[in-house]
C-alpha cells in the first residue's frame, strides 16, 4: 500500500511566502522543451554500459567507465554542433589513489562550457556523478547499473545542456559530469580545483545526486518534493569567521543556505507538483556528495536529491531476496518525477546565469536604534535591495525594506539590528535579481580566503 506524505499548514505558509521572493526577485524561465522519453534513453545509454565503477575499463569501447565517459563527450559535441558551436569541452584529468582506489586510476570529468556574453569568468554550475557501485565499493567487475544514482543526475545534465544551450546568457554555465563520486568525491575535487586554475567566481553549484525516484524502500510515495541540501556553518570557516559569527550572527546564513532559500522560492512559479524541502544539512547524515569539495574550497554550493531515499535500489548487489528485488535497476525510477526536478534545475540556471553576483555586505547596529547597512557593487548591478529576516524566522520577508536603490549604503532608521539579519540582493538591467547574500561574517557568496 502506498503511503502519501501530507504538507503542513506552515508549509504551505513558508512555500507561499518563497513564492512571492521569487516573483519580486525575477521570474524563472519556464523550462519548455524538457522530455523524459530523452532523459529515459540517455538512462538506458548509461545502464547499458553495464558498470561505470570508477575502477572498470577506461578503454573498452562498449563496457565501464572510460566507454560511458565518451559517450557523454560525444552528447556534448552532438549539443555543441546543434547550437553553432556554443559550447568548449574540457576533459579535466588526474591521477587518484585512496582508500578506495588502492592502485592509482586516471580521472577524467567532462565538462561543457557554455560561456557569458557579458562576464564570462562568473560561473553556475550544474553537476553529476557519472560512476556508479554494488554492495562491495572495491567491485568493478559486476554490473552496476547505477539508474538513480547517478545516470539520472547525469542525464539531468544533459538534458540541461540541450535546453540552455540554445539560448546566450550575461554568465557562463558550466555543465559538469564528474567521476570517481563512489570512491570519495574525487570528481567533485577534480572540478573544483579546475574551477579555481580557471580563475572562476563561482556563483553557484547545483549538485544533482539520485534525482530520478518518488518510492521509498519502506513504500513511502512522495513525487511533488525535491530536497535541497544545504550548510550551515562554512565549511572554509576560519576562527576569525566563527569567532564573528559568535558575536554578530550567521549560524544560518551562509552563502549555500541562502541559495537553497533561494530556489525554493523559484519552485512554485516553475511549476506546478514539485516543492522545495529545504533540509539544513550539508548532506543526509553520515554521508556525503559532490557539492562538499566546493564548499571546502569557499563556493556556494547545495545538492538536490530525491524526497524519499530507496535503499534497496542503491548501492546493492543485482538479486532476489524472499521476493524483495534488491540493485539500481530502471524499473524504480519515475521519470516524470526526474523531469519535473530537471526543469527546476533549468529554471534555477537561467536565473542563476541572468544575475549579478550577490554583493558582500555588511551591517553595522550595534548600540544603537537603527542600523547602517554598507556593501560592494558587483559587476551587472544596476541596483539593489535590501531585505530582512527575524533571527527566527526560516526565510526572508515576501518584501524587501528597500525595495530598490543605486547607492551602495543604506540607513535603516528605526531597525534595531539586534532582533534581525539584514541581506542585500542586485539587480540587473532586465530586472534579475541575485540571491541574497547576508550582512553577516561569512555571509559573502565568494571563498573566505579571499577576503583577507
Amino acid at each position: 500500500m502506498e503511503k502519501k506524505l501530507l504538507v503542513a499548514p506552515l508549509c504551505l505558509l513558508i512555500l507561499q511566502e518563497a513564492s512571492a521572493y521569487a516573483q519580486s526577485a525575477s521570474a524563472p524561465v519556464q523550462s519548455a522543451g524538457v522530455s523524459e522519453a530523452r532523459m529515459r534513453a540517455d538512462v538506458e545509454k548509461l545502464v547499458s554500459f553495464g558498470t561505470r565503477h570508477t575502477l572498470s575499463s577506461d578503454t573498452d569501447p562498449q563496457r565501464g567507465i572510460g566507454a560511458a565517459r565518451r559517450w557523454t563527450a560525444d552528447e556534448f559535441a552532438i549539443i555543441s554542433k546543434a547550437c553553432g558551436g556554443c559550447l568548449s569541452v574540457a576533459l579535466p584529468e588526474a591521477m587518484v589513489s585512496g582508500a578506495r582506489i588502492p592502485n592509482p586510476v586516471r580521472l577524467v570529468d567532462v565538462v561543457a562550457i557554455h560561456r557569458g556574453t557579458e562576464r564570462p569568468n562568473e560561473v553556475v554550475i550544474v553537476e553529476a556523478h557519472i560512476d556508479s557501485r554494488v554492495t562491495d565499493v572495491l567491485n568493478a567487475a559486476s554490473d552496476a547499473p547505477g539508474a538513480n544514482d547517478n545516470a539520472s543526475g547525469t542525464s539531468l545534465v544533459i538534458e540541461a545542456t540541450r535546453v540552455l544551450s540554445k539560448r546566450r546568457f550575461p554568465t557562463t554555465i558550466v555543465f559538469a559530469v564528474l567521476s570517481g563520486e563512489e570512491q570519495g568525491l574525487y570528481g567533485g575535487k577534480l572540478l573544483a580545483d579546475y574551477a579555481k586554475a580557471q580563475g572562476w567566481t563561482v556563483k553557484a553549484v547545483l549538485n544533482n545526486d539520485i534525482v530520478g525516484g518518488s518510492r521509498g524502500s519502506d513504500g513511502v510515495l512522495d513525487d511533488t518534493h525535491v530536497r535541497v541540501f544545504s550548510e550551515g556553518p562554512r565549511a572554509d570557516a576560519t576562527d576569525k569567521t566563527r569567532a564573528d559569527a559568535s558575536r554578530f550572527g550567521g549560524e544560518n546564513d551562509s552563502p549555500g543556505r541562502n541559495l537553497s532559500r533561494y530556489i525554493a522560492a523559484l519552485a512554485a512559479p516553475v511549476q506546478s507538483g514539485l516543492s522545495v524541502r529545504q533540509v539544513w544539512r550539508t548532506d543526509r547524515m553520515g554521508r556525503g556528495g559532490d557539492q562538499l569539495p566546493f564548499l571546502a574550497a569557499g563556493y556556494p554550493a547545495i545538492r538536490f536529491s530525491v524526497a524519499i531515499e530507496d535503499y534497496d535500489h542503491q548501492h546493492q548487489d543485482l538479486r532476489n531476496e524472499a521476493g524483495t528485488k534488491f540493485g539500481d535497476t530502471i524499473d524504480a525510477m519515475d521519470f516524470r518525477y526526474l523531469a519535473k526536478v530537471t526543469r527546476l534545475n533549468i529554471a534555477a540556471l537561467a536565473a542563476l546565469a541572468r544575475a549579478p553576483m550577490p554583493p558582500a555586505s555588511k551591517a553595522d547596529a550595534a548600540v544603537k536604534t537603527w542600523t547602517d547597512v554598507a556593501w560592494t557593487a558587483v559587476p551587472g548591478a544596476v541596483a539593489y535591495s535590501v531585505w530582512r529576516r527575524r533571527t527566527d524566522a526560516s526565510d526572508w520577508e515576501a518584501r524587501p525594506i528597500v525595495a530598490r536603490t543605486n547607492d551602495t549604503k543604506v540607513k535603516l532608521a528605526g531597525l534595531r539590528g539586534d532582533d534581525w539579519i539584514i541581506g542585500v540582493s542586485a539587480i540587473a538591467a532586465d530586472g534579475s535579481k541575485s540571491p541574497i547574500a547576508a550582512a553577516v561574517p561569512g555571509g559573502s557568496f565568494t571563498p573566505l580566503s579571499t577576503e583577507h
